[in-house]
C-alpha cells in the first residue's frame, strides 16, 4: 500500500462530474490498484475513489499547470468504464509504502453460530435441570438451532438470532408447527433467543406462547466483568 499526504485537487469524470478544490488530503493507493482520497473528516468514507481494476499514470504538468503551482498530474482510469480521476499534486507533504501481504479476513464475533455454541454449553440459562438434546435438530423445512429438555422432560425448540426480529419469530413458529406433529416430541414449547429482541418481535412471540430470552454474549463468553457494571 502506498500512502501519500499531499496538497491536491481532484477532478472526477464518469457517471457524473465532481470536483475537489485544492486542500491537504490523504491519497491511498492499494495493491489491487484501488485509489481512495480522504480528508480529516467524514469517518471512514473517502471523498472520492476509484475501485479496481484501474490504472494510475503519473505525468508531468503542462506549462500552464506548472505556472499554477502543480508539480505532478496523476490520472486514475478504470479499466472497464470511462470513469477517471484526475489528481493534481501541488506538493507532497509525506509519503510511504508498505507491503501488507495477504489479509486473513474479518472474523465476526458474536454471530449466531457462536451464540448457538455457547447456549448449547450453557443450557442452564434456560432454566434449572435443562439438558441439551441436539444442536441443529432437523425438520422438513430446515434445522432448528437447539432442541432441549427441561426439568420436566418436556421438549423446547430454541431459535437463536443476533438480532431478534419478526421474521425470526415466524421461522420458529413454522418449526414448532412441524415438531408438534411428532408424537414422540410433542408438546414442544418455543424459546426465541437473541442478543437484542425488537419490541414488535417480542409482542408477536409472546402472543404465540413463545418465550423470549435475551442473551448476554459477554457474560456467556466470560469477557464480561461483573464488577464493572453499574447495576
Amino acid at each position: 500500500m502506498r500512502v501519500v499526504f499531499a496538497e491536491c485537487s481532484v477532478e472526477y469524470s464518469g457517471r457524473l462530474d465532481a470536483y475537489l478544490a485544492k486542500a491537504p488530503r490523504l491519497i491511498m493507493i492499494k495493491a489491487d490498484g484501488s485509489v481512495l482520497i480522504h480528508s480529516d473528516g467524514g469517518s471512514y468514507k473517502p471523498l472520492n475513489w476509484m475501485s479496481a481494476p484501474c490504472k494510475l499514470t503519473e505525468a508531468e504538468p503542462s506549462e500552464e499547470e506548472a505556472e499554477a503551482g502543480i508539480e505532478a498530474v496523476w490520472l486514475v482510469a478504470n479499466a472497464k468504464t470511462n470513469d477517471a480521476l484526475n489528481i493534481k499534486i501541488f506538493s507532497i507533504i509525506e509519503e510511504m509504502s508498505y507491503q501488507l501481504g495477504e489479509d486473513p479476513g474479518l472474523v465476526k464475533d458474536g454471530v449466531e453460530a457462536h451464540l448457538q455454541e455457547l447456549l448449547a454449553e450453557q443450557v442452564e440459562l434456560i432454566g434449572p435441570g435443562t439438558r441439551l438434546v441436539r444442536r441443529e435438530f432437523p425438520t422438513a423445512i430446515g434445522p432448528v438451532d437447539l432442541l432441549v429438555k427441561d426439568a420436566e422432560e418436556k421438549h423446547i425448540a430454541i431459535e437463536i438470532k443476533r438480532r431478534g426480529e419478526i421474521d425470526g419469530v415466524e421461522q420458529l413458529t413454522r418449526y414448532l408447527e412441524l415438531l408438534n406433529r411428532d408424537p414422540l416430541l410433542a408438546p414442544v414449547a418455543g424459546i426465541f433467543a437473541a442478543q437484542e429482541i425488537k419490541p414488535q418481535a417480542r409482542v408477536l412471540a409472546e402472543d404465540r406462547g413463545i418465550r423470549c430470552l435475551v442473551l448476554d454474549y459477554g457474560a456467556m463468553k466470560g469477557t464480561d466483568n461483573v464488577e464493572d457494571r453499574l447495576f
